[in-house]
């Protein structure tokens, strides 16, 4: 479970957030990634509809978001996320990002290549982050040992 960043590293409070985000979720640190969202956050991984979210409307609050913890992102075995490029300004860092998912015991994976953008408030705190993939993409990478 890792993060590899190959990409700009200056300081900015969304891209500390997103890297804050992704350590959290390679390491299952379920709260920990939840502190790091406003109250009224909204989280849309993929943006649109989906087979994780199929009326395409995201997950709001901290309800919401630890509900899309516990039916995806806890349900995975490992994450590794590759970040090779990342812009960052305004209130707001997008990451050209690879992300290996690890998905049983028998270790199966999916690669999902996507380019999520986070958004802060003045505090630093996450208001939203939406993950421009797609998901058929990412099922034809599906591999089983």
């Amino acid at each position: 479970m890792t993060v590899t960043w190959d990409a700009p590293d200056s300081d900015h409070p969304a891209r500390r957030a997103a890297k804050a985000s992704m350590a959290a979720v390679a390491e299952g640190r379920k709260d920990d990634w939840i502190s790091l969202f406003t109250a009224d956050a909204l989280v849309e991984d993929p943006v649109g509809p989906s087979m994780l979210d199929p009326e395409g409307k995201g997950h709001r609050g901290h309800e919401g978001i630890l509900g899309f913890w516990d039916s995806f992102i806890g349900t995975a075995k490992a994450y590794r996320f590759d970040v090779r490029d990342s812009f960052a300004n305004g209130p707001c860092c997008a990451n050209v990002t690879t992300i290996t998912i690890t998905l049983d015991d028998a270790g199966t994976t999916m690669t999902v290549d996507c380019l999520p953008i986070y958004t802060v408030d003045d505090d630093g705190l996450i208001t939203s982050m939406r993950a421009h993939w797609e998901p058929d993409r990412a099922m034809a990478t599906l591999t089983r040992p």
